[in-house]
């Protein structure tokens, strides 16, 4: 089953199980979903194809997740961007790097995961109408 309007989602997390256990929660709420392991494996997915959010973790080995969501801006500009984050100062340091970013503190509810990401979209819903 997909959203609506095939909302593909590009979730960038080293933590293998809690990539798993995040992309299972956003596909059964109709989510289409791209799962990497890391910013650098996700950068070539946002060059080559087009995803509505890019969901990163910010504290990832090789490239983390501000300097991934400043590529995407590059790549990808009309990509949503949210963070999820187990660290609250990365968090705001996030925040004022990447205004236009969402920042999802761990642990949080996967209801509420799923939650924000509908935001997301009903926001750019309501701001086409």
């Amino acid at each position: 089953m997909k959203a609506p309007d095939s909302i593909r989602i590009l979730l960038a997390e080293d933590d293998e199980a809690m990539r798993t256990y995040l992309a299972r929660a956003l596909e059964s709420a109709g989510y289409e979903v791209i799962s990497v392991g890391s910013g650098t494996e996700a950068v070539p997915y946002l060059e080559n194809e087009h995803f509505d959010l890019l969901l990163s973790d910010i504290v990832m080995p090789e490239m983390d997740g501000i300097e991934l969501a400043q590529r995407c801006g590059e790549v990808s500009p009309r990509t949503k961007v949210m963070f999820i984050t187990g660290f609250a100062a990365v968090s705001l340091r996030a925040s004022r790097e990447q205004p236009q970013a969402k920042v999802l503190s761990k642990p949080f509810h996967l209801r509420d995961l799923v939650l924000e990401v509908e935001r997301i979209f009903a926001d750019r819903a309501e701001a086409s109408l």
